[in-house]
């Protein structure tokens, strides 16, 4: 919708309407172009195109892994549906659409992709993916620096400082399931904490994470998020980083993970456990640096789709790839 009219990297071109072509896949990239739900700096609408085309390398559909040993674009079939029809002035029309797209890719057993847009997406995402799988079988773990947890923003019950409340009271979703990583600043206020610890959220806030331990916390999330439900789905809002490696972004809070850190918990999360949708949301181009923040989303994206690939391959989950060397046994 906004921008060049190319998929991801290169992969095959398809049409959602296209039944073979879903049955064939193993991963469709979903573009969800929607930044009608945002509070204060718009522009994620151009964060697909962004994700899709930012890169140094050609666009021929192949990156082989270094650490895992696998070419994700080639070992397992990615194919690229282009953008959800979405309009920032009918939120609700715009929700429906993408829910329903990514209902039908997962009743095809494929895992849905979606580079958005604002986090307002999640919403759909998940309830598309709980309408295929069961209400309440999909846990979720959420990275983000803000919780998304409110109620009413400026006089709506939709937008990106919502859609966890929206997906928790439609049910598609447990609320002690649902875990959240890198919560860190000043918001929310003390009445949306209580109404979350209602739910039975958890919530790991930075400075537990830093006290604790990344590794540990997010071990514990996994294992919390899987208790009584059968597949996850991993929500990345790239302001969960520090803002010194992720600055194109809406609403930006100091005090992140770093770039590594995010890097290696997606691939760890799609390799350890089924994984059965992702989003990469709140990508802003336009507050962007040199496309440091266009070119992380894009290596998350790739990151989760080389672990999924080698999940595949292996049949098992074997960490020795973790400290394999890199011409080992080549």
């Amino acid at each position: 919708m906004f921008g060049p009219d190319i998929t991801f990297l290169g992969v095959e071109a398809i049409d959602i309407a296209d039944t073979s072509a879903l049955t064939k896949a193993d991963v469709v990239i979903v573009g969800a172009p929607f930044d009608g739900g945002t509070s204060y700096r718009a522009g994620a609408r151009f964060g697909p195109s962004a994700i899709r085309s930012t890169d140094y390398l050609p666009h021929d559909g192949s990156r082989p892994s270094l650490a895992l040993g696998v070419d994700a674009l080639r070992d397992i079939n990615v194919v690229d549906m282009g953008d959800v029809e979405m309009f920032s002035g009918d939120i609700e029309k715009s929700c429906k659409a993408l829910e329903d797209t990514v209902s039908t890719i997962a009743r095809h057993d494929a895992i849905p992709l979606i580079l958005g847009g604002d986090h307002t997406v999640t919403w759909p995402n998940v309830t598309g993916i709980a309408n295929a799988k069961g209400f309440g079988k999909v846990g979720v773990i959420h990275f983000d620096a803000h919780a998304d947890t409110g109620d009413i923003n400026f006089g709506s019950l939709i937008g990106h400082g919502q859609p966890m409340r929206r997906l928790l009271e439609s049910g598609a979703c447990r609320g002690d399931r649902f875990i959240q990583m890198g919560l860190r600043g000043y918001w929310p206020e003390p009445e949306t904490l209580d109404w979350m610890a209602e739910q039975g959220m958890r919530s790991y806030e930075m400075t537990e994470i830093t006290s604790r331990g990344f590794d540990v916390c997010l071990e514990e999330a996994v294992a919390l998020a899987l208790k009584d439900c059968d597949g996850i789905y991993l929500s990345v809002d790239i302001d969960v980083v520090d803002p010194g490696s992720a600055p194109g972004t809406g609403t930006p809070e100091p005090g992140g993970l770093s770039s590594r850190q995010l890097l290696d918990a997606v691939r760890w999360i799609c390799y350890k456990v089924p994984v059965w949708g992702i989003d990469i949301v709140e990508v802003a181009p336009g507050y962007d640096h040199a496309d440091i923040t266009a070119l992380l989303a894009n290596r998350v994206a790739l990151e989760s789709l080389s672990a999924l690939a080698k999940r595949k391959r292996d049949g098992s989950n074997d960490d020795s790839w973790k400290t394999k060397p890199l011409l080992e046994g080549r």
